[in-house]
């Protein structure tokens, strides 16, 4: 049997980071989920009740870095937190939200997902977007140029 320890050993990590640092117990935390390749628990500064992370055990900076494999473990485990925040406080909403790189706004890089439960205007979370209206033919070569650079 692996223990714990030997397990993160197993997966890859970086030991400047907090999230290694969660992860391996070195820095505690409010677990709500966890598994054998995902770890979820309270962020730190809740925006709002419930606020929760999840990542994945072995380190990825970002989307970037992700690996197929490791999104999937990742993945598979969002419905049943989404719906564990949901039973449990009753939101009238749910974001999901992800930042990949500074300028998006990451602070931990470590790939990890917000569940931000929403109550209503002024429960401290706003996201504000302008739109752009772009013609059919600049929407067309747009959606062409990232098709032919998808990786299968």
């Amino acid at each position: 049997m692996i223990s714990k320890k030997n397990e993160v050993n197993r997966l890859s990590h970086d030991s400047n980071c907090i999230f290694c640092k969660i992860v391996e117990g070195v820095i505690p935390s409010h677990k709500v989920y966890e598994d054998d390749n995902v770890l979820a628990f309270l962020d730190i500064s809740q925006v709002t009740k419930g606020h929760t992370l999840i990542i994945p055990k072995e380190h990825s900076k970002d989307v970037f870095e992700l690996s197929e494999e490791t999104a999937a473990k990742l993945f598979s485990a969002v419905p049943k937190i989404a719906s564990s925040i949901k039973q449990t406080f009753n939101p009238i909403g749910l974001n999901l939200l992800n930042n990949n790189g500074e300028a998006a706004g990451q602070s931990v890089f470590h790939y990890h997902m917000h569940f931000i439960p929403r109550y209503g205007s002024g429960d401290g979370f706003g996201a504000v977007w302008k739109t752009q209206d772009l013609p059919a033919d600049e929407m067309a070569e747009i959606a062409q140029t990232i098709k032919e650079n998808v990786k299968n």
